[in-house]
């Protein structure tokens, strides 16, 4: 049985990454042989790097974070997976802070200090998934920023796939959103979001093949 672990960043469990995410899992879940773990950064209790340097001590570095909290078998979980998927909000032009933590705890053990390469414990392919308010046209996001290098020198080059102008909230009259339009918001959600969602769909499908 092959195993993809999706990290969902976002806040909302029901909301526009959560969506997306969900989509990506029925994709992969739909080939046969292929199990779909998915992870709520959230709902965990966990810090970024603690700088405990315990993967780079001499006799037993290891390429896995092993400080001890509730992220330590969710990473241990992606080294033996098959694929990984990452979704995230965008917040100020990145991703949430949850993600960039747990993205923090990932990668540094990959980083070797001898000579600077950066080595995860298995190749294996990955999904970036960004929602965000912004529109393709116009799209100042540095989502995974520096990160993606990492990820990409580890594990391979990244598929990517967005949502963009993505409601913030269902109801706009309760808040103080007048910056944004909520008729052009739905005017292009209507257009464009199942159209998203089946992106989604269609590359954790992909995924779970390569995988099979």
């Amino acid at each position: 049985m092959k195993k993809i672990v999706i990290i969902d960043g976002g806040p909302r469990k029901t909301f526009n990454t959560a969506a997306m995410l969900q989509k990506v899992a029925e994709g992969a879940a739909s080939v046969d042989g292929v199990e779909v773990d998915t992870v709520r950064l959230y709902d965990m209790d966990y810090k970024g790097c603690m700088s405990c340097m315990a993967c780079k001590v001499k006799g037993c570095a290891s390429q896995v974070c092993k400080f001890r909290d509730a992220l330590m078998p969710v990473l241990d979980a992606i080294a033996e997976a098959d694929g990984l998927v990452l979704g995230s909000p965008n917040y100020f032009g990145e991703v949430t802070a949850q993600m960039r933590a747990f993205l923090e705890r990932l990668a540094f053990p990959w980083l070797s200090y001898n000579d600077y390469s950066i080595t995860a414990p298995k190749r294996m392919p990955v999904l970036l998934v960004e929602t965000q308010n912004g529109s393709p046209e116009h799209n100042n996001c540095n989502g995974y920023g520096s990160m993606e290098h990492c990820i990409t020198q580890a594990l391979g080059a990244p598929e990517k796939i967005f949502a963009h102008k993505t409601y913030q909230v269902k109801d706009y009259s309760r808040y103080e959103l007048a910056g944004f339009s909520e008729e052009a918001k739905r005017q292009y959600r209507d257009t464009h979001w199942e159209t998203d969602l089946q992106a989604a769909y269609d590359a954790g499908h992909r995924m779970a093949e390569r995988q099979s």
